[in-house]
């Protein structure tokens, strides 16, 4: 989506931009959910166990993840010490936002299958409803890469608990921000693929699994 398309198409860029803000709302809401339900209230406190997108918008993040398909949410706050399960507990809050993105992509797949073939493709319902499957699609797949500060990098860290991959650990969540950044800058600037090359394949997956290869 180029910003061009505000002046030549602005409901489509309307439909793009709230596609985003839904997906990206619920997957952080779903991350002060998990951390709420397992016994830690520092979340609702600072006001981010809600659905209100502004809560979790940040405004940079937003505008990349509009205009070069990459970008992110406010970090949802949580005390790890808290959790009711110490080992895996960091890894279930994590885990509720791509699970969160994997539930309305379903959703969202199901209405497409039925609405489509009535609607047209030119429907800005189905539109929006295309936008939505997308976008989930692959926040869900993005944030399951196994670099912190995202959210699969706390599997890794669940697994590499023991004290034997401590030195291990520390360096991946010291240098594993910084590896990403350059991943995906030197994606945006060389056009390079990286990032492509990891969500391609399991997108075209879930995508032809529902039977939309054709449409996007």
């Amino acid at each position: 989506m180029s910003f061009s398309t505000l002046f030549t198409n602005p409901a489509i860029f309307i439909l793009w931009l709230a596609a985003i803000l839904i997906a990206l709302s619920i997957h952080e809401f779903s991350h002060a959910f998990a951390a709420y339900k397992l016994g830690d209230s520092t979340a609702k406190r600072l006001g981010r166990l809600t659905l209100n997108p502004w809560a979790h918008v940040d405004l940079f993040g937003l505008l990349a993840l509009v205009f070069v398909h990459f970008g992110w949410g406010k970090p949802v706050p949580y005390n790890p010490m808290n959790l009711k399960y110490k080992h895996w507990g960091e890894f279930l809050v994590a885990i509720a936002g791509p699970a969160s993105n994997f539930i309305l992509l379903i959703v969202f797949g199901i209405l497409l299958k039925i609405l489509m073939p009535i609607l047209g493709g030119g429907n800005l319902l189905v539109i929006f409803l295309i936008f939505s499957f997308f976008i989930n699609a692959a926040l869900m797949l993005f944030n399951l890469i196994p670099l912190p500060p995202l959210d699969g990098s706390k599997f890794l860290f669940a697994v590499l608990h023991e004290n034997k991959w401590h030195s291990l650990r520390y360096q991946i969540e010291q240098y594993g921000p910084y590896v990403l950044m350059f991943v995906v800058f030197a994606d945006i600037l060389l056009n390079i693929g990286i990032i492509s090359f990891l969500l391609d394949k399991p997108l075209n997956w879930i995508m032809n699994l529902f039977g939309f290869g054709g449409i996007f």
